[in-house]
């Protein structure tokens, strides 16, 4: 459902109402997306209050050309990457004399497809490390390249791609202990 365009409005005035408005109207969709990034449900609230914070300063820059949600959601995700990089993001070594046992995310073709609840991805995306889960995150729900991850976190293309591996293998490992 559409935003009344009077909420930006009355946002950018920093009418109290309207801002309620706004949150009622994002807050779900948005803790999802936090949640997404962050190691637990009081973590991701912070990042979302945080994200909000942020959203009512910046509210008249908003050229209301795009996408009111796009604009909120690139905002919210920028909030975790701060949070995580203020908690000190670690991302793993890439290089490939130091990888070891580097399963391929090639599944072979005759392994039979499992589907699992969205509950149990959900979950199984929560336990991914930190950074494993944020390169993850930016690229399958985002659809962000290796080039504006390692951009956005400040890290090689190799690292964002061996972080993608890494988290695919986690979550094939962790998934498959679960259904046995």
């Amino acid at each position: 459902m559409p935003l009344d365009p009077t909420i930006i409005e009355g946002c950018i005035k920093e009418k109290r109402r309207a801002q309620h408005m706004l949150y009622q109207h994002f807050a779900s969709p948005m803790l999802s997306l936090c949640m997404r990034y962050c190691r637990n449900r009081m973590e991701a609230e912070d990042v979302l209050q945080e994200g909000f914070i942020k959203i009512f300063q910046k509210i008249s820059t908003y050229r209301q050309s795009g996408s009111l949600e796009g604009w909120v959601r690139r905002i919210m995700i920028n909030q975790a990457i701060n949070h995580l990089k203020a908690k000190k993001l670690v991302f793993l070594d890439t290089d490939p004399f130091t990888l070891g046992n580097w399963i391929p995310d090639e599944t072979p073709a005759d392994q039979e497809e499992q589907l699992y609840k969205p509950e149990e991805l959900m979950e199984a995306i929560q336990d991914l490390p930190p950074g494993y889960k944020v390169v993850f995150n930016l690229y399958v729900f985002e659809g962000y390249s290796h080039k504006n991850i390692a951009e956005e976190l400040d890290i090689s293309e190799n690292t964002s791609k061996s972080q993608l591996s890494r988290a695919r293998n986690y979550l094939r490992k962790n998934l498959a202990k679960k259904k046995k």
